[in-house]
């Protein structure tokens, strides 16, 4: 009887959550003339929606090597290094998780302002490419690795570099996994930021893109946000189901730590 209430609560919990992506694909699918494709065609050949994706794509490939290279390099260094005034310093950088991101928004534009990368990819690129929780998240999972092939290479006569992207990297790869796919989702939904620190057509991500696109004028057209929503929705399920299993581990492992 308990691994039966088990299986009718986790499926409950199922249908719970997967009911608004059901509503949402119902939604994008039902047509004054039935169901069909018609609102994803118009959505896709309404203004710039390619430049929209072709924007997400970069933004956030950009973003997620940037934070896969530097916060490995930080925690690395947090983990492996006896730093002076090391534990403050990472209590400063743990810190920084508990300040809403909008605290930072004013300051953000004014600094962006004044080096002219107003409305370009560094804009929305170059603040995002450290995330702390990315470094906590790295730290912890090298603290369950132990030190003997970092002291076997350093005995080869390695240097720092080599033994951090030749034979720490390969260690990482579930918690690396993680930070990808929180990185990616993260960067692929923001909405505030691009909207701020963009003014053009051409340099608007897929959100504020459909953001745009969605306001009639009178009310909301929902069938054509959700068909953009549920094309904006499809690389972020893809890469999810193909990094599954490394994303699981990665936060399993890193939470024993």
């Amino acid at each position: 009887m308990k691994r039966v209430l088990r299986w009718l609560l986790l499926v409950a919990a199922v249908l719970l959550m997967a009911y608004p992506l059901g509503w949402m694909i119902a939604v994008s699918l039902r047509t004054p003339n039935g169901i069909g494709l018609r609102y994803y065609g118009e959505v896709w050949n309404a203004g710039p929606f390619d430049r929209y994706f072709l924007n997400s794509l970069v933004v956030a490939a950009v973003v997620v090597a940037g934070n896969i290279v530097f916060c490995t390099m930080a925690a690395y260094a947090f983990a492996r290094y006896r730093i002076r005034g090391g534990k403050l310093l990472f209590f400063l950088v743990l810190s920084t998780i508990m300040l809403p991101k909008q605290v930072i928004l004013v300051p953000l534009y004014i600094s962006m302002q004044r080096m002219g990368l107003i409305d370009s990819y560094w804009a929305l690129t170059l603040p995002f490419l450290v995330d702390p929780f990315n470094i906590f998240l790295i730290r912890q999972y090298l603290l369950s690795i132990p030190t003997d092939c970092e002291e076997a290479a350093r005995i080869d006569g390695a240097g720092e570099f080599f033994i951090l992207f030749r034979v720490v990297f390969p260690m990482l790869t579930p918690a690396l996994a993680v930070v990808a796919i929180h990185t990616c989702l993260t960067n692929w939904n923001s909405f505030l930021f691009p909207f701020i620190l963009t003014n053009s057509t051409s340099m608007r991500t897929l959100p504020v893109g459909l953001a745009l696109l969605s306001q009639g004028a009178h009310s909301i057209d929902w069938g054509h946000l959700m068909a953009g929503a549920v094309i904006s929705a499809l690389p972020v399920v893809a890469a999810f189901l193909v990094f599954q299993r490394r994303i699981i581990g990665g936060l399993t492992t890193g939470m024993t730590k």
